[in-house]
This record gives C-alpha cells, structure tokens and sequence, in this order.
C-alpha cells in the first residue's frame, strides 16, 4: 500500500523540526566546549575550562540551591492549598463555581506578563519582591491553579461511597481526608508534584520580576549572564545554557520515572 502525499509531508515536517532542534541544540553543546569558533564548520579546539569559570563566577552552585528551595517551596505549598481547594470542586455545588473555575484557569492561559507586572507592584509594596518569599509567592500563582486543575479529575474519579462507608465507621472529614483518600490521590499528587517543580525551575517571567541578588533561580542567572553590561565569551553563556537544559532533562527523566503521562489524562467514570 503506498503512503499518501499527506503522511509524507508530515513525516518530513517532523524530520525537518527535529534536525532543526537537533542543529540548535548540538550548536549550543559543542560551543560550550570550544576554545575558539569563527567562521569554521568546526571550533578550532576543545576545552571544559567554560563550565568551571561559570560555575565560579556566577556562583551557579548557590544559584542551584535557591532555584530547588524555591521549587520545593512553591511544590509543597501549592499542594498543600490545591488539593483540598480541588476536593471542594469536585464534591461540592455552590454559587459561582464556574466562575471560579475560570477564575483558575486565567493564571495559565494568560501570559505570565500580563499579570507578573502588578503582581510584582503589589509584592514590592509590600517589601516581599526582591526576597525568598517574594519568588515563592509570585510562583505560587499559577502553581495553584495547576495543581487544582491536575487533582480535580482524579478526585472526581473516586466512588463517593468510598467516603459514606468511612462516615458510617464514624471517621471524620480529616480522617477521611488523610487516611482514605490521600493514598488513593497519591499518583495524581505525584503528577501534579513533578509537574508545578519543572514549571516553576523553568518559570522566567515571574522569577525575573520579583528576585533579588540573592534570590535568582538558574533561568534568571542565564538571562542577566546574556543581556548584563560587559564583554564575556560565549562559551560561558552557552555553558551555562548546558547546565540549564541539564538540570531540566534530570527533571523530566525524574518526572517519567515515577509518573505515567497517561495519568495526566482526564477519565470518565465507569457506567454502574
């Protein structure tokens, strides 16, 4: 049977947009150890010493640091309010619920810009910006509604009689919570754990409005590394940009080691 026209144009759009990342991509790697490229196919010699003078001069090992306290920071407390916030909506009716569902979801439809700005304002108003707690908050923002939106299904697809036999045993709301559903929600919490964590390490917008000296993630570093006053070789940016996509990729394999994408999908219940 011979392929349609159509499956041979999408096959070498794909090959065309692979090649083209595989191109940017091993440009970026192989400059990061070049000692000098210009005007070659090929750099005129090979050395590490980038990533070490990186790694010191943008002190990229305390870079590291705040960047996984502010994602675990930002994972914990968006779970910690996202879960109970996504069990309300899926077990509750009550006015204005839709709206409120919209209301979740504009924080990750809408451009991180349009409300980074006065989120920024309001945090420096109030002496946060600059701090910690001023990155974790303005990332907390669309993490929230991330983790409600991810949760929300998996709770609707626990049987409500799960939670009427505990309530005939005499469990309480709390008991309830943490001791029969909580393990049942533990794959979708996983998924939205990992999730929020990739999103925020690799989150700029919100980070580079709201950080301070000692408060940059790694994405915010690489960014004043590029566009700052002052003359650096590009090997070290692009170093830099190879540490970066390290970390992400360690991320992502993390993320497929303990999480099925399939899990992410939204299910109908089964008919009774």
């Amino acid at each position: 049977m011979k392929a349609r026209p159509i499956t041979w144009l999408t096959w070498g759009a794909l090959a065309f947009f692979m090649l083209n990342v595989a191109g940017i991509v091993g440009a970026v790697v192989t400059n990061s150890f070049a000692e000098s490229w210009f005007g070659t196919w090929l750099p005129n010699g090979y050395t590490g010493k980038w990533y070490g003078e990186a790694w010191r001069d943008y002190r990229l090992l305390d870079v590291l640091v705040v960047t996984f306290q502010v994602a675990i920071a930002v994972v914990v407390l968006s779970v910690l309010i996202g879960v109970p916030t996504a069990y309300a909506l899926a077990r509750r009716t009550f006015p204005g619920k839709k709206l409120l569902n919209v209301l979740f979801l504009l924080p990750i439809l809408m451009p991180p810009m349009t409300y980074g700005i006065p989120l920024a304002t309001v945090l420096y108003k109030f002496h946060l910006a600059g701090s910690m707690a001023g990155v974790i908050a303005a990332n907390l923002v669309p993490a929230v509604p991330f983790v409600v939106l991810t949760m929300t299904p998996f709770i609707e697809q626990i049987d409500t009689k799960i939670e009427s036999a505990a309530r005939m045993c005499g469990a309480n709301t709390f008991a309830i919570f943490t001791r029969v559903l909580a393990p049942l929600l533990v794959p979708g919490i996983l998924a939205a754990s990992i999730l929020v964590l990739v999103r925020t390490v690799g989150m700029f917008e919100l980070t580079f409005l709201t950080a301070g000296p000692t408060s940059q993630t790694l994405v915010v570093s690489l960014y004043e590394a590029m566009s700052s006053a002052g003359i650096r070789p590009q090997q070290m940016v692009d170093s830099m940009a190879v540490i970066y996509t390290g970390s992400m990729l360690v991320l992502l394999v993390i993320a497929l080691r303990f999480v099925n994408p399939t899990q992410l999908v939204t299910r109908l219940k089964d008919p009774s």
